[in-house]
């Protein structure tokens, strides 16, 4: 896969210079009908992009298909990055890298306990909400904020690449 992609940075207030720790992460965007794929945490209200964490001896496009599988129950393929954003948070520097994915069919969903508790479940959601709903990042607390932010720009980001 390409090394072609753009790199951001995003500093939250309170942020540490070097950060304690690195979570590194990948995210996809999978987009049909002009309907973007995220996950709603329905006792929350949060919504965000489907990916996570990255685990041990695992690529980035495995972590990305991966989470994609458990958080949506949508089996994905990554066709290439296209943006990572550096989130300098106060305890921790989050490593997001989000790629274009296209949707190969349907799985059954794996969420975590926390998941479960916070009532994930994928939604499409119609990109002109989406981006509106993460536009207003300053109505919310300071960490889903930086994530809508984070959201908000990444939207903007594949909208201005896909142009292309």
């Amino acid at each position: 896969m390409p090394e072609n992609f753009e790199t951001l940075s995003q500093y939250s207030g309170d942020y540490k210079d070097p950060p304690e720790k690195v979570r590194i992460a990948a995210r996809g965007i999978i987009v049909e009908d002009n309907k973007i794929l995220l996950t709603h945490e329905l006792n929350t209200g949060v919504f965000m992009s489907p990916g996570g964490g990255l685990e041990e001896n695992e690529t980035l496009e495995e972590c990305c298909i991966r989470e994609i599988r458990e958080e949506s129950g949508i089996e994905a393929k990554p066709i290439r990055q296209f943006l990572r954003i550096n989130e300098y948070c106060p305890e921790c520097l989050y490593v997001s890298n989000y790629f274009i994915c296209e949707k190969l069919g349907e799985c059954e969903q794996k969420l975590t306990e926390t998941e479960i508790e916070h009532g994930v479940s994928p939604e499409w959601v119609d990109m002109n909400n989406a981006i509106a709903i993460f536009g207003e990042y300053e109505m919310y607390r300071r960490d889903i904020a930086s994530l809508y932010l984070r959201e908000f720009t990444v939207l903007n980001k594949y909208l201005e690449f896909t142009k292309k």
